[in-house]
């Protein structure tokens, strides 16, 4: 009896063992599929070779040809997926339009904040201004702000007005130049860049910016400059921003320029805040001023809205100064690589003007109730927003927190650059990717639009932090272009194709002035009524 009990018992306990020891294999295996399943998720991008100590590939960037014509050869050997030390920073770069789709929309607010950055802070008021400002509360206010009160398609609407009488009194002006002096020459990025800062001056400030072609004004020629520096020094390279610990030396004193160049921008809007606050102290401002948007946001300060913490006054220049600024730059450089192309392709140039002449005429003014007759006007900008955009490689953003792009760990404090000039130059989306046809526009892309939704033609951005004002630009940048090509022949001065170079930077400029010469091609009084 005792032996029964005992081999009881220790049946009993093999059985209980092996059931523990099939727990604890099962177990094991678990534990071994999930550290292979997280090995995986936690694959790092491949990292670009070449690296060096301290400033790791910031050296291959400096060279002759553009960032984003380099970044774009490494991911021809990369993939659209990889990484880059600069200085202290580890940046993904994606380079075709399903990984920027995976990381503005999967992990849009991942990628929502902007990295620091010695020209955001310094020129854009310590990181107030819109397009600068960290990923929070203040970036989420000021930008409902200005959707709701300036880029809205109700007050684009009402500056119906204002855009067409700036664009006429630039066409009634060079018509008048060339009464005087039939083969005067005109720079085309000043021409196009003074008629966008009127535009967005009367919007935002309720001021004209003059159009001045002689330079004897000095206030306008102070202002040209210190905007054409703002977009240099927020372009260009800083040794700081790649080696913190080296920014009390200031190397190759690019914050000093930054601090003078901020100095006299804020010089201009202290000037114009000043002097809204004086009008509406003393009742003087008429209903025209009421609807600038510098008014508009002293009045939501008189109401009682907080800036989360920022000071009134600084969160209003630094508002309307990047609306300002904004809203130049892309317009201007844009429309200046369009003409470009144009005068370089002909036969294009004349299906343009064919297409402005049937539906225009020659007897009338293009009106923005026109624009949406001119598909191949429209196709034109889209094509050349396509192979230049202003921002070629965007602007940088940072990583929140943790995320997966293109089955690779990338980890909270990553910098991302989005290689909108690689994406966008893809032959898997566009045949002859290199080619100026704007006719695919009209028949395989028809439907692409550039507001951030078809990821093969983002050149405002996608996602949250996508430029605000695509509306109000592509509508100017329409206008601006029919209405030149409408009312002058257009030829270079020296008779000889443009030069296509583009200046070494982060933003897409032409390298050399256009200069062309304008002739009327309407009738007479069609300029004398404008």
């Amino acid at each position: 009896m005792d032996l029964e009990n005992l081999l009881s018992q220790s049946r009993g306990l093999f059985t209980i063992f092996l059931g523990l020891l099939l727990f604890l294999l099962l177990v094991s295996s678990m534990s071994r599929r999930r550290r292979t399943r997280t090995n995986t998720t936690r694959k790092p991008p491949p990292e670009a070779s070449g690296a060096w100590p301290l400033i790791g590939h910031l050296h291959l960037l400096g060279g002759s040809q553009p960032p984003h014509v380099t970044l774009g050869n490494m991911a021809d050997k990369y993939g659209p997926v990889f990484t880059l030390r600069l200085g202290a920073h580890k940046t993904l770069v994606v380079s075709n339009s399903e990984m920027a789709k995976q990381c503005f929309t999967v992990n849009d607010k991942a990628f929502a904040t902007r990295p620091k950055s010695v020209a955001f802070e310094v020129l854009g008021y310590n990181y107030s201004m819109i397009g600068f400002s960290p990923y929070g509360s203040y970036w989420r206010q000021v930008r409902k702000i200005a959707m709701l009160e300036l880029l809205s398609t109700h007050r684009i609407d009402m500056l119906k007005h204002v855009i067409e009488s700036e664009v006429k009194a630039a066409i009634k002006e060079s018509y008048n130049i060339w009464l005087k002096k039939k083969n005067a020459t005109t720079e085309m990025t000043r021409w196009f860049g003074e008629i966008m800062l009127s535009i967005m001056f009367r919007a935002v400030v309720g001021k004209r910016f003059v159009r001045d072609d002689d330079g004897e004004n000095e206030e306008n020629e102070r202002i040209r400059n210190a905007v054409k520096d703002f977009f240099h020094l927020s372009g260009s390279f800083a040794v700081s921003d790649a080696l913190p610990y080296l920014r009390w030396l200031d190397l190759g004193g690019r914050e000093k320029e930054m601090k003078r160049t901020a100095r006299e921008l804020d010089e201009f809007v202290q000037v114009w805040l000043q002097q809204h606050k004086r009008n509406r102290k003393c009742g003087s401002a008429d209903e025209k001023s009421k609807h600038d948007f510098m008014d508009v946001l002293l009045s939501l300060v008189d109401e009682g809205q907080d800036f989360n913490g920022v000071d009134p006054d600084t969160a209003i220049k630094a508002t309307c100064l990047s609306l300002i600024l904004a809203g130049t730059d892309t317009t201007t450089e844009t429309l200046t690589w369009t003409l470009s192309l144009l005068l370089n392709n002909s036969e294009i140039l004349n299906k343009a003007i064919h297409e402005l002449d049937t539906q225009i005429g020659r007897r009338n003014i293009v009106e923005i109730s026109d624009l949406k007759k001119l598909e191949y006007i429209q196709s034109i900008i889209k094509e050349t927003m396509r192979l230049y955009p202003v921002g070629p490689l965007g602007l940088p953003h940072e990583s929140m927190e943790d995320c997966i792009v293109g089955g690779y760990y990338v980890p909270s404090g990553t910098r991302l650059l989005t290689n909108i000039s690689k994406l966008q130059r893809d032959p898997l989306l566009y045949p002859d990717p290199l080619d100026f046809r704007p006719e695919r526009f009209l028949t395989t892309h028809k439907d692409v639009d550039i507001k951030g939704q078809h990821f093969e033609l983002i050149p405002f951005g996608a996602g949250r932090r996508m430029c605000p004002g695509i509306s109000l630009s592509f509508q100017v940048m329409q206008l601006t272009l029919a209405t030149l090509l409408h009312g002058f022949d257009i030829v270079t001065f020296d008779g000889k194709p443009v030069d296509m170079v583009e200046q070494t930077g982060l933003t897409s400029i032409k390298a050399s002035p256009l200069q062309v010469i304008l002739t009327p091609r309407l009738s007479t009084h069609i300029y004398d009524e404008i």
